[in-house]
């Protein structure tokens, strides 16, 4: 892929202003029986039927972009598996539910630390390269790197992800420090966004983390640090336990209040990560039908 290319798809598909991606994936399966330790991507091939009604769920409720539920679907997260198999039945069960909406087939981080010497590099840049492959030749529109906390790796994996030759987006949780704006490795946006213009990526952002309100400023500071599309897609609120139950405190109208100021914080896709629903999606769609378009600065 030529320099930037991926970087003109996102322009092109954003072009029109905001696209509301999905929701939640964890959680919703859970709630349709995923039981307690079952890693969510095996139900690609064991409960493809639950898994589609999640994608259907949230193109139904106004979804741009849908993701795939191929999360852990990496050699060192998911060992033993059938992998090329899962992540490309991920990508068609969403492909076959989303309808108009694009397919970003999620990747998500290795679970093992660089820095600790327990995995080396090139185990995860051959398990990132595999995966990526695997998505990209079943159709994806494009690979979402998601909720990593350490720079090397997502480096790794967008270098892994661009041999697709498909757009690269990818997105950090930031929830430590005291201001809760840093990664558990310590980055802060603007490291992030630095180090991901280096390595080629043609979107950057935030999932996961904390709740929408902070989002704001992570978004902000991402914007201002770099010219890539911003990925925004956070939790729900902090997850409480009930007994057994993980329950999130956040409302969608409150989630979706913050639409406007996401937007103008630079956002170019926005969703939910844990605990957001269908219903936060429909919300969004609805706020911004109700706001002006508004107009991106150039810089």
């Amino acid at each position: 892929m030529q320099p930037g290319a991926g970087m003109n798809r996102l322009g092109e598909w954003t072009a029109g202003g905001l696209l509301i991606t999905d929701g939640a994936w964890g959680t919703e399966l859970q709630a349709r029986g995923l039981p307690p330790g079952t890693i969510p991507d095996t139900w690609n091939l064991t409960q493809p039927e639950k898994v589609e009604e999640v994608a259907r769920a949230y193109a139904e409720a106004g979804s741009q972009v849908i993701l795939t539920n191929t999360f852990r679907a990496n050699a060192v997260a998911m060992h033993g598996h059938d992998l090329d198999a899962i992540n490309r039945a991920g990508v068609k069960i969403s492909r076959r539910a989303a309808g108009q909406a694009l397919v970003f087939a999620s990747i998500g981080p290795s679970g093992k630390l660089l820095v600790s010497g327990e995995v080396s590099r090139e185990t995860v840049s051959a398990a990132f390269a595999a995966q990526a492959h695997s998505l990209a030749t079943a159709g994806a529109d494009a690979l979402l790197i998601e909720t990593m906390s350490d720079i090397e790796e997502a480096r790794l994996a967008v270098e892994a992800a661009r041999l697709t030759g498909l757009p690269v987006v990818v997105s950090f949780a930031f929830d430590s420090g005291k201001n809760k704006d840093r990664t558990m490795m310590g980055a802060t946006p603007e490291a992030v966004a630095a180090a991901m213009v280096e390595a080629g990526a043609d979107g950057v952002g935030a999932n996961c983390g904390v709740g929408v309100e902070l989002a704001v400023g992570i978004c902000k500071r991402l914007h201002a640090a770099c010219d890539l599309p911003i990925w925004i897609k956070p939790n729900a609120g902090l997850p409480a336990m009930e007994g057994a139950i993980v329950r999130y405190a956040t409302s969608a109208e409150f989630f979706a209040s913050h639409c406007t100021a996401l937007r103008e914080a630079g956002a170019a896709f926005l969703g939910g990560c844990c605990g957001s629903t269908p219903e936060f999606i429909r919300a969004l769609v609805d706020a911004k039908k109700s706001t002006p378009p508004f107009e991106k600065k150039v810089r």
